[in-house]
């Protein structure tokens, strides 16, 4: 168990910066939870998002002995597939070229993106336990000279202006301000870079949070945004929406199979009730820096 931070990064930053952030650190320096480990243990890619896309019904047929092991093999299909719906919006990326994974989590969205386009990319974190996993991953597969993972705040990661061809956040927007996480990445996108996000967001005609999507935000002690807040955000930081997609009805088998699973952890009815309701949405941004 990892109890103890660091106080700055590499630049002498601090790395933690408030209460918050001290907190959200803890979670994930703390967290063994199966449904990102065991599915992760399928092929080496360890996720931490959701699904998309319909599940192979005949998995919840198997023999009792194999059951189990198809569902949560089905659930990193879907969940790889995501990752790579979000990396198919990057555009036109080259092995020159270079990649920001912000909220990396443990690191399984860098790596495709290095399989597929063989650039460098760099994934960031402030959560030490994270940042190990994921770095021992890439020495792993033999790629730690191309795919590396800092411990370093997403608001100030301390990288080059205009460093990066592209930047991405796949599910971690919501711990973070928007409006300070799109200045950060407007000003390490060189002109004409391209950010993606995938992400859940409260649907604003609803008046604000429901009762599911409160369930969400207690259960990872995140503050999800509104859907016009990103909007927002984006042309306030020189971020032009290209491409908007709503993966909402595309994300609700992946959480249908997981609450089959064994791996479930009881927020999965809350998903599905804010989905089926209509209080809250899953979207990719794309958006490019102008």
């Amino acid at each position: 168990m990892v109890t103890a931070h660091p106080e700055s990064d590499v630049a002498g930053r601090p790395v933690l910066r408030t209460p918050y952030q001290r907190s959200v650190a803890s979670y994930w320096n703390n967290e063994k939870d199966p449904v990102n480990l065991r599915l992760g243990d399928v092929d080496g890619l360890y996720h931490h998002h959701y699904g998309i896309g319909d599940y192979d019904a005949a998995v919840l047929d198997g023999p009792p002995e194999t059951r189990d092991d198809a569902i949560i093999a089905e659930m990193h299909r879907l969940e790889t597939a995501q990752a790579n719906v979000l990396l198919d919006h990057l555009g036109d990326i080259g092995p020159e070229d270079r990649l920001l994974d912000a909220g990396c989590g443990r690191g399984g969205s860098s790596i495709m993106a290095n399989q597929r386009f063989g650039c460098q990319v760099d994934g960031v974190s402030i959560s030490e336990e994270q940042i190990e996993f994921a770095n021992e991953q890439a020495r792993r597969r033999g790629v730690s000279d191309r795919v590396r993972y800092h411990l370093r705040n997403m608001l100030d990661t301390g990288f080059e202006t205009g460093a990066f061809t592209g930047a991405w956040n796949n599910e971690s927007t919501m711990y973070v301000d928007l409006h300070q996480l799109f200045a950060e990445h407007a000003r390490q996108l060189a002109p004409g870079g391209r950010y993606v996000t995938i992400t859940g967001c409260y649907n604003d005609l609803t008046g604000g949070r429901s009762r599911a999507v409160s369930q969400i935000d207690q259960h990872y002690i995140c503050n999800i945004h509104a859907r016009s807040e990103y909007f927002k955000a984006l042309a306030a930081n020189a971020l032009v929406p290209i491409n908007v997609v709503d993966l909402t009805a595309a994300t609700i088998p992946y959480w249908e199979l997981r609450a089959k699973s064994s791996v479930a952890t009881g927020i999965e009815d809350p998903f599905l009730t804010a989905y089926r309701e209509g209080s809250f949405h899953y979207l990719l941004i794309a958006a490019d820096r102008v």
